[in-house]
């Protein structure tokens, strides 16, 4: 009996091998070692603004690789959607990047996309109407494990320059190399689409970027908190500061919190924004704390990584921004685009004059999208520095 045990597993041996070994030959052969943006896994999905409201679109949801806020390689999820309109030449890929979801993994907006329940499918839609494909991404830790990264803008940028490169490296999408791609985004995805904005001409240069429409950014996460503290938005410096310490554990941001700071943290990873908005409301960051963690120099170095501002992106900007914006300050704004003009960004500046936060993405999408058409079509932009 111990032969013929050891004689089986030979065989299986030998078997596993002779299957492995051409794979690893095909793999060596072309240098296939794993690169920011290929494809892990993929498989069909669908795209609805509404429950059941038909869009004439293919989509899948595909696995990715891209890379941490720290340089680590990750794998993050997301939607890719194409029009089927009979199109056969290239069409202009957007890389979209949503708004504040949630923290829990059933907020990412590919698991919300086929059902017709995400926020921003509207708008996603006045995109594939004009015949653009889109990809969406979830951003890390979205439906993948770990917590989901909240406000880390580095690691939100990888993300939405790599849901790009997937879209084009997806063969069912039909894209290619030569692809033209626009970056959009508005509120935490306005974050994530001036980090891809700026990360660009080091990270994915080969990427032909034509321009990005960020909106409501919160460029400086510090001045963003100081405004919201004890306010409406004060949820979202909470979830903000789980999202820092997702993306950073010697940050330790359960030592700083009381109880009842802990119990609406914990409550928050696995919520969706509009629970968790309304759960952290007119909260101090003095009434869930034994100490202000923001005024730690390890967590002020942390959160200054994700300020924007420090270099000019590689292709033309529309930034805008709504005057009365009750949850990321006018200023905050201002002070981004003096900063990216400082730098000698080719910067579009619109003040949105009627409206708040929520309101400024949806009355502005068409101007920001229109705006990215101008830069697909070659037209000279027209920036206001």
């Amino acid at each position: 009996m111990p032969v013929r045990r050891t004689s089986l597993a030979a065989a299986v041996a030998a078997l596993v091998l002779s299957a492995w070994a051409p794979a690893a030959a095909r793999a060596a052969d072309q240098g296939s070692a794993p690169r920011p943006g290929d494809i892990v896994s993929s498989a069909p999905s669908a795209f609805h603004p509404l429950p059941g409201q038909p869009t004439g679109t293919r989509a899948w949801k595909v696995h990715y690789r891209s890379t941490t806020a720290d340089g680590a390689s990750n794998v993050v999820s997301g939607t890719v959607i194409v029009p089927q309109d009979g199109r056969t030449g290239p069409r202009p890929l957007v890389t979209y990047a949503v708004g504040t979801v949630g923290l829990g993994d059933s907020c990412a907006p590919s698991d919300n996309l086929p059902y017709g329940t995400s926020m921003e499918a509207n708008l996603i839609q006045q995109l594939t109407l004009r015949g653009w494909a889109v990809a969406v991404t979830d951003y890390e830790g979205l439906g993948t494990p770990g917590l989901h990264t909240y406000t880390v803008g580095p690691s939100a940028g990888h993300a939405v320059l790599d849901a790009a490169r997937a879209a084009i490296r997806l063969p069912e999408a039909g894209l290619g190399a030569d692809t033209p791609v626009g970056i959009m985004g508005y509120s935490q995805g306005g974050q994530a689409g001036g980090w891809a904005a700026e990360l660009q001409g080091s990270y994915a240069p080969e990427l032909r970027v034509k321009g990005t429409a960020t909106g409501g950014v919160p460029a400086d996460l510090m001045k963003v908190a100081a405004s919201n503290n004890g306010s409406f938005g004060s949820g979202l410096i909470f979830m903000a500061a789980a999202g820092q310490d997702a993306a950073f554990p010697e940050l330790k941001l359960d030592s700083y919190l009381n109880p009842a700071g802990r119990a609406l943290v914990e409550g928050m990873k696995e919520g969706c924004v509009a629970i968790d908005a309304i759960a952290g409301s007119f909260k101090r960051i003095s009434d869930l704390t034994t100490r202000d963690p923001l005024a730690q120099p390890d967590w002020q170095a942390r959160l200054d990584q994700s300020r924007l501002g420090r270099t000019a992106p590689a292709a033309p900007v529309l930034q805008y921004h709504a005057l009365g914006d009750e949850l990321i300050p006018y200023a905050v704004g201002r002070q981004l685009r003096a900063d990216w003009c400082a730098r000698g960004a080719d910067l579009q500046f619109d003040t949105i004059l009627l409206g708040e936060h929520v309101s400024g993405v949806i009355t502005h999408s068409p101007a920001a999208a229109d705006w990215l058409a101008d830069r697909f079509a070659g037209r000279r932009t027209h920036p206001d520095c």
